[in-house]
């Protein structure tokens, strides 16, 4: 019971740090916090339409969010299902937002 208490906290603070996070980007801001982004030269990031970038990682942070509250629910359920069904979402996500983000042009001014 402990250890159910203390992985709903856990996961109940990552879900909160993704919304944060959302929020932030969905306003534009916190570019420097995108991995990649950060790294180039200021001509590079120049190239990019930044404020869209941001809120794309937005939209992503609050999917990421939504798909980890399958996890809590595995939990309070007892139903491994959920979190299977969570992760795979979450992973799925993940390699969504990579590919739309480095393929095409789509952040290019």
């Amino acid at each position: 019971m402990e250890d159910t208490i203390v992985s709903l906290i856990i996961i109940a603070l990552m879900i909160m740090l993704f919304a944060v996070l959302g929020i932030i980007f969905i306003k534009g801001k916190g570019a420097s916090l995108i991995a990649g982004y950060n790294t180039k030269t200021a001509e590079e990031k120049n190239q990019y339409d930044t404020v869209a970038l941001c809120k794309f990682i937005g939209k992503m942070m609050f999917a990421l969010s939504f798909s980890m509250l399958f996890w809590i629910l595995s939990l309070v359920y007892e139903i491994i299902e959920l979190f299977v069904f969570g992760l795979v979402l979450f992973i799925g996500i993940v390699v969504f937002t990579i590919l739309y983000v480095n393929t095409g042009r789509r952040f290019k001014k």
